[in-house]
């Protein structure tokens, strides 16, 4: 059993070695001098302006909520999407495409929500 997972265990230790060598050796060997403006605020090729404290619309909140819940939709339609013809043949099909057919529903019910709301709407 243990054997099924050992290249991606090596793999992974692989990757930890390579990225921890790297982090240690460009540490070690790089260089130190610091710099007048290594230490500020670089934004667009543009000084900052204004303070870093100001306050932004609840929109933009709403947008990353909404992106961060259609992707999470999109993460879970995948591997079901996979698993389709599996489950078709194990005579479970129909439930699980009921499921889904389920979640994607109360998917579709907030996105109805959030445009009849405006939430997608920019110039508000």
């Amino acid at each position: 059993m243990l054997s099924d997972y050992a290249p991606i265990l090596i793999l992974i230790a692989v990757v930890g070695l390579f990225t921890t060598g790297s982090v240690l050796l460009s540490e070690l060997l790089g260089r130190k001098t610091r710099a007048i403006g290594k230490e500020t605020a670089y934004e667009c090729g543009m000084g900052t302006v204004g303070s870093a404290r100001l306050r932004l619309s609840i929109h933009f909140y709403l947008v990353a909520v909404l992106f961060i819940l259609f992707d999470v939709e999109a993460l879970l339609l995948v591997p079901w999407a996979v698993a389709a013809r599996e489950f078709a043949r194990s005579g479970v099909g129909g439930v699980v495409l009921v499921e889904v057919i389920g979640f994607v529903g109360v998917l579709a019910i907030g996105l109805a929500y959030v445009w009849r709301k405006r939430g997608l709407s920019w110039d508000r």
